[in-house]
């Protein structure tokens, strides 16, 4: 493996590529609903309390990236919470009468935040293999 892969393995790139685009979002969901719910036929309400949600969670998934020893104990909970981002995203679909738009922006969330639980469940593997966590 290269020096770079290994001094930032797979699950500290994931979490922290996390941490980025939830606080991005959740910037422009808070700070954009009312311009955003006319484009994307979501609720501002919605839109509003998801970005601000997302804030403190963005500030969280980047402490625990930030962690020279990240317990699997720390990044579990996230990636339940951004598996179930991915169901409610797809129910919110099915159930609401968002604009074309809408629903791409929302389905293209879910597929991000799904791809950000594989990559952490897979970077946990990674790093039980190379024994690359320190006993809690």
């Amino acid at each position: 493996m290269t020096k770079t892969a290994h001094s930032f393995p797979l699950l500290k790139f994931a979490l922290l590529a996390d941490a980025v685009a939830s606080g991005a979002t959740g910037l422009l969901m808070a700070a954009g609903a009312s311009l955003l719910t006319g484009m994307l036929g979501l609720s501002a309400d919605l839109l509003l309390y998801s970005g601000l949600f997302l804030l403190p969670y963005a500030l969280a998934v980047a402490y625990v990236g930030s962690r020279t020893y990240i317990k699997p104990g720390m990044v579990w909970p996230i990636i339940v919470l951004n598996i179930l981002w991915t169901i409610d995203s797809f129910v919110l679909i099915a159930r609401t009468e968002a604009t074309t738009l809408g629903m791409a922006f929302v389905a293209f969330q879910a597929v991000v935040v799904f791809a950000f639980a594989v990559a952490q469940i897979m970077g946990i593997k990674r790093q039980k293999a190379e024994g690359r966590f320190q006993a809690a």
